[in-house]
């Protein structure tokens, strides 16, 4: 198999309307998940939350795949977060990546995750799971996402406790930042955290933690409502599935860009 990853032979056979980038760093957490950073072209614009096509050029043909831009809409960088699957057409190489390979990227982000596909609200949940988390980490380091909600709770559902550490290292890097506490108000932020697989103070799938009401307990803020709650919602398939029927039971509405409601869902993709 041929995979061209050097940025003068992507160069040279990029496909019209594809970008060619660079990567500029790199950091593996498991052995399943792992976050790197590319260079941004200057015409690119997009709204945090939105998603891209990336991808390489194997044996002679690009092959992309739907990933969630991590980096807010202000970086001069792309960041992404993505999981490893070993037999993955496109995962299984781009794991192997490092910094000064290129990437192909079509140039025409999209996505529902966005702040314009929400009505005003008091709280905004955005809840995930595993690399769902990714649209998140560019809404929390977006000024937007808190001038629009007095408070922003973001809640992160892994498997394991160490697939917690990109966003966890993420809210961290919010805290301490200089210029990002300049933007934002940090005191607005809260990251829930949970475990389904090893022992962690609070375990358990979010739904389960919805329904017991042990999430509303612990952040000591009433059940969903309508009038004040807004959601979003990345993850897998069951757990979407699963998330936007309590946020319908509890009143919300879906919405879209073009009809903004009380909670929107990724749908491109699924973990």
């Amino acid at each position: 198999m041929n995979v061209m990853t050097r940025p003068e032979e992507l160069s040279a056979c990029a496909p019209a309307g594809t970008f060619v980038q660079t990567v500029t760093e790199v950091t593996h957490y498991t052995d399943h998940l792992f976050r790197f950073r590319m260079t941004r072209p200057s015409e690119f614009r997009f709204r945090s939350g939105e998603f891209v096509m990336i991808g390489l050029m194997i044996d002679g043909k690009p092959l992309y795949r739907a990933y969630s831009i991590a980096s807010p809409a202000w970086d001069e960088e792309l960041e992404f977060f993505s999981i490893k699957v070993p037999d993955g057409p496109l995962t299984s190489l781009l794991q192997n990546i490092g910094a000064g390979d290129a990437i192909l990227m079509r140039r025409k982000p999209t996505g529902t995750l966005v702040n314009d596909a929400l009505i005003p609200g008091k709280r905004l949940y955005m809840f995930s799971t595993g690399t769902g988390i990714a649209p998140f980490a560019s809404l929390i380091r977006d000024p937007e996402t808190y001038e629009k909600f007095d408070e922003l709770i973001l809640t992160h559902t892994c498997r394991e406790v160490a697939e917690l550490k990109y966003g966890q290292q993420l809210v961290e890097t919010i805290r301490a930042d200089d210029m990002l506490n300049e933007l934002v108000d940090v005191g607005k932020l809260r990251h829930y955290t949970s475990v389904t697989r090893e022992d962690y103070p609070c375990m358990g799938r979010i739904t389960d933690l919805m329904e017991s009401g042990k999430l509303y307990s612990d952040l000591k803020v009433p059940p969903l409502d309508p009038e004040t709650d807004r959601g979003m919602i990345c993850g897998s398939a069951a757990m979407l599935k699963d998330t936007k029927n309590l946020l319908e039971k509890a009143g919300l509405t879906e919405g879209a860009n073009n009809r903004p409601a009380e909670f929107v869902i990724e749908r491109a993709f699924a973990e």
